[in-house]
This record gives C-alpha cells, structure tokens and sequence, in this order.
C-alpha cells in the first residue's frame, strides 16, 4: 500500500463519502450563502499527534470544486502540535462549508491511526520484530486506513482475501486438519504465494511446519508456548504473534523474538486525532 495505489482507488469512495453527507443540497449554506464567494479556511490541529491522510482531506475539496485551493504547512507522517496550523484551503466558501465535515473525517480517522500506530511501534524500538495491521477495517475505508498504519510506521498485512493464503481455524476445519488444509492450498495456489497458517497450540505448530507452512501465526498462546514456537520455527518458518495485541500489552511480547505483531487495534480502537477548520473569512 503506497500513496499512489492510494490515490487510484480514493475517488470513488470519497464522492461516496460526500454523497452518504449530502444526498440533494446542503441546505444551511445554501440558506446563508446565496452566490460565490471567495474565502479561506484555516485547518488547526487540536491534540498533539501524527499526520495522515492530507491528500484525501485536500481531494474532497477539489471532488466538490477543482479550483478549490489547499496548502499545507506539514507532511503526512510529521509530528504536530496542539495549536499548530497545519494549512489553509482556500475557494468558495459554500464548498468548504459543505466538504469540512466529510474532509475531518478522513483526515481525523486517518491520523488517529498514524498516531497509534506510532505510539505502538516505538514500543518495540530495539526489537526484530514488525508490527502489522489486519483485515479489522471500517467497511470501504480500507484503503485509507492501511495506508495511515504505513504513515505511522506500521507494515501492511495482506491487503484483502485476494492478496494471500491465511489459513485460520475455520479453514483447518473445513479442510479436516492443518496437513489436510496446507496440501490442498499448495495445489490451488501459485507457487510464487507464502502459505501462512493460524495455531493455536504446539502441536498443531509441528503439523503446520511438517506439511511446509511458510509462516506460522501464534494466535492467543501462552507467553511460554510462544517462546517454545519461535524456537521450533527457527529456519523453518518465520512467525506472527496475533490475538488481542494493543499498545498497552504489546511490550510483553517484544524478548519473545516474533517476526511479527499483528494488532486488529491499530484499525479498530485507535481514536481520532482531533482536528478542526476555523476562522473562516471573505477574502
């Protein structure tokens, strides 16, 4: 996920976004602004935080009103500060009464995200270990909020069900059993694809790396028996911890040696990064 597969797939979810906000008129700026007026707007940040999500904030204007013009006095990824002025959008001012709300909250989801995200990586500063999101998404927000993770320093797992074999507890036992399940993804799928398999115990680990899973997710298992996992795993598969993982117990996993984390709260429980458009004048 990078900023220009971003931009390619953002158009059409975010005219979803201003359609779901404005289904005929915006009816309180259209009572209070009968005709064109030229105006600014300042985005103030309200909370310090991270950064996320400026050109899907500066494309709902520009969906709205191409003239519409947006500079910004930071990057995505920056560290910013209560008070600080992040940009200026400036153009009719009916457009930017009617994008403020649907422009906020792209940009305040995404860099809560960024923000957590963040937070959690510093978490495992001087460990080996990788922090990923997962498919715990807001439906049709996927893609901006992957993208936010990769802001903050995060890695993206897979993308979606078309992006790579997971097989987890609900696959295993419709298939019969891991060696079962791993055998049949083998023949279904190309060569070129890792095989990565959901276990919930040392003994289903040994199956997974006897039938040749590539990586193996450790899911909701004892400190101990994850320590015992790594070591079995080593040079034979790489290894992803999961289950409940947040910023606030993610430090003990970080001695246990993982390759990865994955955390469904970086998506799912991080709040917003409050930010707010003020001081809007004629100009």
């Amino acid at each position: 996920m990078n900023n220009i597969s971003m931009k390619v797939g953002a158009d059409n979810l975010i005219l979803l976004a201003l359609q779901e906000d404005i289904t005929s008129e915006d009816i309180t700026t259209n009572a209070v602004m009968r005709q064109y007026q030229l105006g600014e707007v300042e985005l103030i940040c309200k909370e310090d935080g991270v950064i996320a999500g400026l050109d899907v904030f500066k494309r709902v204007f520009e969906l709205l009103d191409d003239k519409t013009e947006v500079t910004f006095s930071c990057t995505d990824g920056d560290e910013v500060k209560k008070g600080q002025k992040l940009g200026i959008v400036r153009g009719d001012i009916r457009v930017l009464l009617s994008g403020e709300r649907t422009a906020l909250n792209f940009l305040q989801r995404m860099s809560g995200i960024a923000t957590y995200t963040r937070n959690t990586v510093n978490l495992l500063k001087g460990s080996k270990t990788k922090l990923l999101d997962t498919r715990k998404t807001t439906p049709c927000m996927r893609i901006f909020e992957k993208y936010a993770v990769k802001v903050g320093g995060g890695y993206n797992h897979r993308y979606n069900l078309s992006d790579g074999i997971l097989l987890k507890d609900n696959h295993i036992g419709a298939a019969g059993g891991v060696k079962e399940a791993v055998k049949m993804a083998k023949e279904y799928a190309p060569f070129v694809r890792k095989i990565e398999v959901e276990v919930e115990s040392l003994d289903m680990l040994k199956e997974a790396l006897e039938a040749g899973a590539d990586i193996i997710m450790l899911d909701n298992m004892s400190t101990q028996d994850m320590e015992k996992a790594v070591a079995l795993c080593a040079g034979k598969a790489e290894t992803e911890c999961s289950g409940n993982v947040t910023k606030e117990n993610i430090a003990r996993l970080t001695d246990i040696g993982v390759d990865y984390i994955s955390s469904g709260a970086l998506t799912h429980s991080a709040p917003i990064l409050d930010l707010s458009l003020k001081n809007l004048h004629a100009v």
